[in-house]
């Protein structure tokens, strides 16, 4: 966890932003008989984080006989240092529910909730969850959903193929990405276990963005956040396009315009300050022209 929280400060250092979260898991980080324990040092390295680190936390299910104690001693302490709070298997909106009300009696009730879909249950009720108000991301957990499946999903089914080709994973996939898309949340693709092969971590990125509409994605170790972020980004291409067609749309009080033979209008200015934005988020250089659209206020 130490290690996460300085590469997380050098590479903000790096690209004069802060560009992956880190998130600090009490749910399979602490050993059994250890909760309390390891909750302590999870707020301590979340108040002791510099102020610009985004930090979050993952608490034990709802059910957990640790769930409350974890909010507690974490959010009960460090709510308005952490960036959101991750839910793991979460089955309804009920949970989530639960979850909020936690929360709020700990002091934090403006704290945003991420939920970990887990199982086919809990991939019918997507929508339903992402609906809440205060979820702000849905994460697919793609090896506790193949389990669930008592067998009926080969071990492939978790690889870095097979996940992408399983038509039951490919529908969990979709179901998620698509309920984030319908309210306004933001998708979260999972993990790839084969973390020393950057080629296929950079190719699974790739395709979780291009072809499956997630924009974000978890990491589980150091190695595979540079090949994310690659993935992620868009081509430059791409970027200094939308920064040409932004700014002639600006000249033109944003009403319609022909760039390159092609009409261009509101819809497809959102779609191009779309695209700015996930360079910005990612790391990317900007055309000078867009810099200075995400300047901070005053600066």
């Amino acid at each position: 966890m130490r290690k996460s929280l300085q590469l997380q400060a050098e590479m903000a250092r790096e690209f004069g932003a802060c560009v992956f979260d880190v998130t600090l898991d009490c749910e399979d980080g602490a050993p059994v008989g250890g909760e309390k324990q390891h909750a302590q040092l999870v707020t301590e390295l979340a108040m002791d984080a510099a102020p610009e680190a985004r930090v979050a936390v993952r608490v034990h299910p709802v059910d957990h006989p640790s769930f409350h104690d974890d909010v507690r001693a974490i959010v009960g302490r460090a709510g308005a240092r952490l960036a959101h709070v991750m839910i793991p298997k979460v089955e309804t909106p009920q949970d989530v529910a639960t979850a909020a009300a936690a929360f709020d009696a700990a002091g934090a009730p403006q704290l945003p909730l991420q939920a970990l879909i887990e199982s086919p249950a809990a991939v019918h009720r997507a929508f339903d969850i992402a609906a809440h108000p205060r979820i702000q991301s849905l994460s697919f957990g793609l090896m506790d959903f193949v389990s669930a499946h008592g067998g009926a999903i080969p071990e492939e089914g978790m690889g870095v193929e097979g996940q992408f080709t399983h038509p039951l994973v490919v529908r969990a996939k979709l179901e998620i990405a698509s309920a984030c898309h319908a309210h306004g949340k933001v998708p979260s693709h999972c993990v790839v276990t084969e973390f020393k092969d950057r080629d296929a971590m950079r190719t699974a990125a790739r395709r979780a963005s291009r072809e499956f509409g997630f924009t974000r994605m978890w990491s589980i170790h150091p190695d595979q956040i540079r090949p994310i972020l690659e993935a992620l980004q868009p081509s430059e291409g791409e970027v200094a396009q939308a920064a040409e067609i932004l700014g002639a749309a600006e000249q033109a009080g944003w009403a319609p315009i022909s760039f390159q033979g092609k009409l261009h209008d509101r819809a497809s200015y959102r779609f191009h300050w779309q695209v700015l934005e996930r360079a910005h988020s990612t790391g990317s250089t900007l055309p000078q022209k867009a810099r200075g659209w995400f300047a901070p206020a005053g600066g």
